[in-house]
């Protein structure tokens, strides 16, 4: 099925405090054109500098996540970055006046909401996936931390975090794909344990830090009322704000689910992991994640796409075919020496994979360099079209009854030669949805997964013929 990106459907704005740096700061959620991805905008800054959500930016995982670009930064990027993707918003630009993004109420909720206040508007320009082909493994031996991603046709997500903690312990979350996000992650709070509190407030973070927007974890039993009270001062709060009943939270937070720090776990990884640029369709796991290793792992994950580009194309010609030569003999009107399909290994809403043997005993290499042996680039051609004959007749009813007449073609280019023993493997793909019988395919033949030949083709399907009945 196509899927088309989406955008917001108009602006929102919402106003906050920076978990670290305790600045008030708004930001404003605004409509993107197609392929613009995440950018964030400095508003407070003379010029307003752009800075892209893009992984080879970050520059700190400090508590949070970082981008720099020419010397500006925006911190905390990752739950406003959660929620556009949790919420398939393909395409955004973030405003903000100031150094970091609200902590809202330690969660993603918060721009949940606002996005659907305004909803959606749907795009012309595919969504372009990055798909797996094959298992790709990441650790950090000395942290214990572990990746992998496997491929999938959805986006999951399965994490595990062990902070060897008795008010912990082990904890498993996990989404089996990205609708799940509003209602099973979003609002899932960031959390901290007593312990660094102190720590962090030393070292000049969690200004804006309070108990209603992270869980504080309290692992030990025997906390002093003099420490309950040095902790209101950092958080700024009145004394008889602060509860502490023992092991579990403190001020007794009850959890929305029994492992909301490992789902809030999953969240950092959806924003973090934003920063590909690309919309993942891939089975992520996960093990005592944090953002040092989701944007590691992130640059990881941006290598394959530049691998995917420049590297071979690969398909599984081992399955069963689709459709045999005997099935398209049925729809096309062709038959040798013009059949030029052989095998159809798959049709999609708007793409198809053909198959064309070439051997050495077909007419055309008995005139056509002779002693050196070329399938002619017109023939390549032809098999293409044939390939794209085949996606339309498809998708009509008793296709015999159907003629596919090209009327234009363009963009053609030859990358090497196709000699006898060569397999050629046609995809191709719509470039608009077919109206009014006229179909817009875009096509490429491949050899040993490279590129040999590509063109763009119009073609119209007519009903020509009439059912004999006799």
């Amino acid at each position: 099925m196509v899927e088309y990106q989406r955008t917001l459907k108009s602006a929102v704005k919402l106003l906050g405090i920076g978990l670290h740096t305790g600045e008030k700061v708004t930001i404003e959620l605004c409509p993107a054109p197609e392929n613009h991805g995440y950018k964030f905008q400095r508003t407070d800054i003379e010029g307003e500098p752009i800075i892209e959500a893009d992984a080879d930016l970050v520059v700190s995982t400090e508590r949070g996540t970082t981008l720099e670009k020419n010397g500006v930064k925006v911190y905390t990027t990752e739950h406003v970055l959660a929620a556009l993707y949790g919420m398939q918003v393909d395409n955004a630009l973030i405003k903000i006046s100031g150094p970091e993004i609200p902590i809202m109420d330690g969660s993603s909720r918060p721009f949940v909401d606002a996005i659907e206040l305004v909803g959606y508007e749907e795009q012309k320009a595919e969504r372009d996936y990055l798909e797996l082909d094959e298992v790709i493994p990441w650790e950090d031996v000395d942290k214990g931390i572990e990746f992998l991603a496997v491929p999938d046709s959805v986006y999951r997500l399965t994490v595990m975090v062990d902070y060897n903690s008795p008010v912990l312990g082990t904890q498993h979350a996990t989404i089996y794909k990205i609708d799940e996000f509003k209602d099973q992650i979003s609002s899932c709070k960031t959390f901290v344990f007593l312990r660094e509190l102190e720590f962090l407030a030393k070292n000049g973070l969690i200004k804006g830090g309070d108990i209603d927007n992270a869980i504080i974890l309290v692992e030990r039993d025997d906390v002093t009322q003099e420490e309950l009270d040095h902790l209101a001062e950092i958080l700024g709060k009145d004394k008889l704000q602060v509860e502490y009943k023992g092991i579990g939270t403190l001020n007794n937070y009850e959890m929305k689910f029994q492992n909301e720090p490992a789902r809030h776990k999953l969240l950092d990884i959806v924003g973090d992991l934003a920063l590909v640029g690309k919309p993942i369709k891939a089975h992520i796991l996960a093990a005592r994640p944090g953002h040092s290793g989701n944007t590691r792992f992130a640059k990881v994950l941006k290598e394959q796409i530049k691998k995917q580009k420049n590297g071979p194309r690969k398909f599984d010609l081992t399955k069963e075919p689709l459709y045999t030569i005997n099935d398209i003999e049925k729809m096309l009107p062709h038959r040798y020496p013009f059949l030029l399909v052989d095998k159809v290994m798959e049709i999609t809403e708007d793409t198809i994979v053909g198959v064309k043997n070439i051997t050495m005993n077909e007419p055309q290499f008995t005139g056509h360099f002779p002693g050196n042996p070329i399938f002619p680039g017109v023939l390549q051609i032809e098999a293409m079209a044939q390939c794209g004959g085949i996606f339309a007749l498809s998708k009509v009813d008793e296709p015999h009854l159907y003629s596919t007449y090209f009327m234009k073609i363009d963009n053609v280019k030859f990358k090497q030669k196709v000699v006898p023993g060569d397999t050629v493997v046609f995809e191709l793909k719509l470039i608009s949805p077919i109206r009014r019988g006229l179909v817009n395919m875009a096509g490429k033949g491949y050899i040993n997964g490279k590129l040999a030949v590509e063109a763009e083709m119009l073609a119209q399907v007519i009903k020509d013929k009439v059912e004999n009945d006799q």
